[in-house]
This record gives structure tokens, C-alpha cells and sequence, in this order.
């Protein structure tokens, strides 16, 4: 898989995109679902299942996982962050496709449930969490339930890979989070990628050739980007066509950062390798 990184501005206009390419905006919030239920059955027994829903399309997600968890065999319940019916647009009809009951969105709501669906909100959080929010991912942080975000943790500001408020550092502390076409910065840059745990970039129907409209600017370091460039020892190649490191160090009873630098340096490919000490 190609490794760009989308800004929350590029994720938005890949979902525009794919969407003027004649894929139904509720196809893709379908897929998006679907995912996320299929990496929780791949990881997780049928058990009772906690989906905190918010009043966005982030909580639409989390109406289609809880759908296809129940169809899975997994006890599901759906917390609701609002009013049922000021749910507006996909959100709402995917809403409408969920046959079990909804309750409000409390921190007593998450009892002893093993594993919590994060889907309050997702990239498009723009300041910190309050209320019932806030208290109801202190309370998930301190319980020993296991928890998948849906695109990135709730309370984490998607392109900073910081909490939305730094102050309080209040933000949901996944095991494992699906996003969606590509990886945000969060994702990859600290401290954001500690919350996020496992990452799993799921395919939802979004077409690659969105890239040539996007031209993101950003891409995550991976050995796919430059090892083809790597300069691999010739099998009949002499050592000092490798070159000759040498790593000036202190005295001979303080060699330690020294002698790991040349370690490094040999497993790096020099063909040589010193440490000058006293």
C-alpha cells in the first residue's frame, strides 16, 4: 500500500472526490463500518461491545459497526452523544438502519463492557471535548476496556497529533484505530501515535487516482520509498568502497554511546568502522 499522508483539508477533498466520481456518499461511510467491524472480528471474540456514537458522521460509522457486529454473533450496544432525531443527513440514515435501542451518552453507560467503540468524533474535531464527552472518555481511560477509534481517537486533533486541549490532555487512549484511504499526521507523529495504538488504513472504495487531484505534500518513511536507492554491498565489493567510519570517543572507561554509534554505523552498511578514544 502507498504511504501519503493526508492533512484533515486532503482527507475531506479524497472523500469530495471519490464522491463527484459517482460513489454515493453512503457507500462510503457503508464500507467504512463494514471495516471497522471486520478488523474487530479479526482480533476480538463475539463478546459485548460498547459503540459510542457522536452526532456526526463520525457517529454514522459507529451505527453501521454495531450493525454488522449484532449480524456477527457480538452483544452490541449503541451510546448516543444528543438527540437521536437531530441526527442529519448519512448519519441519520444509518441511524435508522440500526434496529437496537440507543441510550444517552454517560460515563455509567460503559458498565463492564470488555471492548468500546470510539466514534464520537473523528478528524473534524475542532476544539476539546466538554461534558458528557469529556467525562465519558476520562471514565473509558480508566477502565480496563479495550478500545478501537474510528478514524483517529477522540479529542485528538487530527493534523497537530495533539489533545484539542493540552491543558487537560483529555483524549481517548486506543488499541487500535481504522482510518480510512490514508494516514493523517496524527497517526504517525508523536505524541499522537501513542494514542493511537495499532493503525489500519482500511480500503473503503475511495479510488488511488484521487492522489492526482489531492498531490499530497506528505508521506510517511518507509525503506518502499528509498530502498531501491540503497547503495546494497556488490558480492566481490571491497570493504573501503563502503566507507570508514570513525567515531571519536571519550576516555576508555566511557566507550559505551561510542562503541553503539559503530555498532550502528556497521549495521548501516560502512564497510569499516573505528572508535578513537585516549
Amino acid at each position: 500500500m502507498a504511504h501519503e499522508i493526508l492533512t484533515i483539508a486532503q482527507a475531506y477533498e479524497a472523500d469530495r472526490y471519490a464522491i463527484g466520481q459517482g460513489i454515493p456518499s453512503l457507500v462510503l461511510m457503508e464500507n467504512a463500518g463494514r471495516a471497522i467491524a471486520d478488523a474487530i472480528a479479526l482480533r476480538w471474540p463475539a463478546s459485548p461491545v460498547l459503540v459510542l456514537c457522536g452526532p456526526g458522521n463520525n457517529g454514522g460509522d459507529g451505527f453501521v459497526v454495531a450493525r454488522h457486529l449484532a449480524d456477527e454473533g457480538h452483544q452490541v450496544r449503541v451510546a448516543l452523544l444528543g438527540d437521536r432525531s437531530r441526527l442529519r443527513g448519512d448519519a441519520a440514515a444509518m441511524a435508522a438502519k440500526w434496529s437496537g435501542s440507543v441510550e444517552a451518552l454517560r460515563p455509567d453507560c460503559l458498565g463492564e463492557s470488555p471492548l468500546v467503540v470510539d466514534a464520537l468524533f473523528g478528524t473534524g474535531l475542532a476544539r476539546p471535548l466538554t461534558g458528557e464527552a469529556r467525562d465519558t472518555v476520562r471514565a473509558l481511560n480508566a477502565s480496563p476496556a479495550s478500545v478501537v477509534a474510528v478514524d483517529v481517537p477522540s479529542g485528538l486533533h487530527g493534523d497537530l497529533a495533539r489533545a484539542l486541549d493540552p491543558t487537560e490532555n483529555c483524549l481517548v487512549e486506543a488499541d487500535l484505530t481504522l482510518t480510512f484511504f490514508r494516514k493523517k499526521p496524527a497517526h504517525v507523529l508523536m505524541p499522537g501515535r501513542i494514542y493511537c495504538g495499532e493503525v489500519v488504513v482500511a480500503d473503503i472504495g475511495i479510488p488511488d487516482f484521487a492522489l492526482d487531484h489531492i498531490r499530497p505534500q506528505l508521506a510517511e518513511n518507509r525503506p518502499e520509498r528509498w530502498g531501491g536507492g540503497f547503495p546494497w554491498p556488490a558480492p566481490l565489493g571491497h570493504k573501503y568502497a563502503r566507507g570508514h567510519a570513525v567515531v571519536v570517543s571519550g576516555p576508555s572507561h566511557a566507550t559505551g554511546a561510542a562503541r553503539l554509534a559503530a555498532r550502528g554505523a556497521l549495521r548501516a552498511g560502512t564497510g569499516l568502522a573505528s572508535v578513537a578514544s585516549p
